[in-house]
């Protein structure tokens, strides 16, 4: 840093005392994300408000000093890795839940609320936030709104973007702005509030959120089923959708996924299984006690190895503790994990298993694949020794074959953890030219200056 930077950055602080921190314990901290990625901001800047935040940015605006705004830290894909430096900005002390509201049927709320805290909070009034990604336990709001996260739940519920009413945002220039609303309805002007949806940081500061909720429903089961193969679990579950079921999440996992689970879980019932299916439903009880059979019938049309019901959220939760620690299980392999949660059109998921079983031959890697296999979102990790050179030049080309696939299949490269820097490479081939000049002039009407999250796709 130069001595002009640091100067600058003192007086920030001088203008936020106890906002706004250089000693580099705290800069290590706010160096990177869960991916690979680390670059050690400048400054990192801790706003209590809105109003902060808007200080902030007005000064760095001025100043043109990169802003790399952050909330849990817990993105996969280097998105509020500060690459270029100056200040990462965490909303993390902005924490409150402002309202639930069970009559209007809406929640306001700070960006670094807790999503399974919240959903918790909501559920105490028969309330349901559906949007469950799979380290909800771990991650904001704001972060989940800034990448549109999805989880298991999309399937019958949709994805973040699908609950932002209205957002309260900080521009580049300070300029605090409030988009949207709180009503379900609402159609005066553009829908500016969800062009920042999935903005990765890129274009404004999220500092209030207005959420949709729905009414809890009263019930839930689930039918996990074992295997032979996995042809025959992705048939079981389109015969599903073709008898006129939706169910409120649809889960599927390889051999690969599967062993590494049952050693660290000890759940034996994994064991010999090349594939697992997890097919919940909801809504009311009777309703739903009458329907789990006639999905189990239409599933042992597949002969699977095993079918095991649960009743209730007690035994519903239970197999979804052990579905959360399917990553985590990867990573006891002691192999390094690239975690791709690419998307294919649903009618291509037997395709896309046989054409990762084609790519483990070719780069002589193997490939764990799990994931929302409901709306064809499947989670494809290339596994590789990071001391292998070799290896590693594969996993390389692996997934350039991956990406290229899935594109050819009108798939998406990324359903729910962003771009950020992991996927900046093959950005170009999944966006048109058009479509990328289209981000860069949006880009430069909000962020003239290009400090918000400098660096990244955008």
């Amino acid at each position: 840093m130069t001595p002009a930077k640091l100067k600058l950055l003192r007086r920030l602080k001088r203008i936020l005392p106890g906002e706004i921190f250089l000693q580099p314990a705290t800069l290590a901290k706010y160096a990177g994300d869960k991916w690979f990625a680390v670059h050690q901001p400048d400054a990192v800047a801790l706003p209590r408000s809105a109003k902060s935040v808007s200080a902030i940015l007005r000064f760095a605006n001025e100043n043109k000093i990169p802003v790399t705004p952050r909330g849990a830290g817990h993105g996969y894909v280097g998105g509020c890795v500060p690459v270029r430096g100056g200040i990462a900005l965490s909303t993390e002390r902005m924490k409150t839940i402002l309202e639930i509201n069970a009559k209007d049927f809406v929640a306001v709320v700070q960006p670094a609320v807790n999503t399974a805290a919240f959903q918790k909070k909501c559920e105490g009034r028969r309330l349901f936030y559906p949007p469950d990604p799979a380290s909800r336990a771990s991650n904001s709001l704001g972060g989940n709104i800034a990448t549109n996260a999805g989880g298991p739940r999309c399937l019958k519920y949709g994805v973040t973007r699908d609950y932002v009413l209205g957002l309260e945002v900080v521009l580049a220039n300070g300029d605090i702005v409030k988009l949207g609303g709180r009503t379900h309805k609402n159609k005066t002007g553009f829908d500016l509030h969800r062009l920042f949806v999935g903005s990765e940081g890129l274009l404004g500061v999220i500092t209030e959120a207005t959420l949709k909720l729905l009414p809890l429903p009263p019930f839930r089961a689930n039918l996990a089923v074992g295997f032979n193969s996995m042809n025959s679990a992705v048939r079981a579950l389109q015969s599903i959708f073709a008898a006129g079921f939706l169910p409120c999440a649809a889960e599927l996992a390889d051999e690969f996924t599967l062993a590494a689970a049952a050693k660290r879980t000890g759940s034996q019932r994994l064991l010999g299984c090349k594939a697992h299916l997890i097919v919940e439903l909801d809504g009311q009880e009777n309703s739903v006690r009458g329907e789990i059979p006639v999905v189990e019938k239409i599933i042992r049309k597949q002969k699977p190895l095993f079918v095991e019901r649960g009743f209730g959220s007690e035994q519903c939760e239970a197999v979804w503790q052990i579905r959360r620690e399917f990553s985590y299980a990867l990573r006891d392999t002691g192999l390094t994990k690239l975690n791709q949660d690419i998307v294919v059109p649903r009618g291509k998921l037997e395709q896309l298993f046989k054409f990762a079983a084609a790519l483990q031959k070719k780069h002589g890697l193997q490939l764990a694949c799990f994931g929302h296999a409901g709306d064809g979102n499947i989670h494809v990790n290339v596994m590789f020794d990071a001391t292998d050179s070799a290896g590693v030049k594969r996993a390389g080309a692996c997934l350039d074959d991956l990406f290229r696939w899935v594109l050819a299949c009108d798939g998406a490269i990324t359903g729910e953890h962003g771009i950020g820097l992991a996927k900046k490479r093959w950005w170009p081939l999944a966006v048109s030219k058009e479509a990328r000049e289209l981000h860069r002039v949006m880009k430069y009407a909000l962020d003239p200056h290009g400090i918000l999250n400098p660096g990244k796709f955008v």
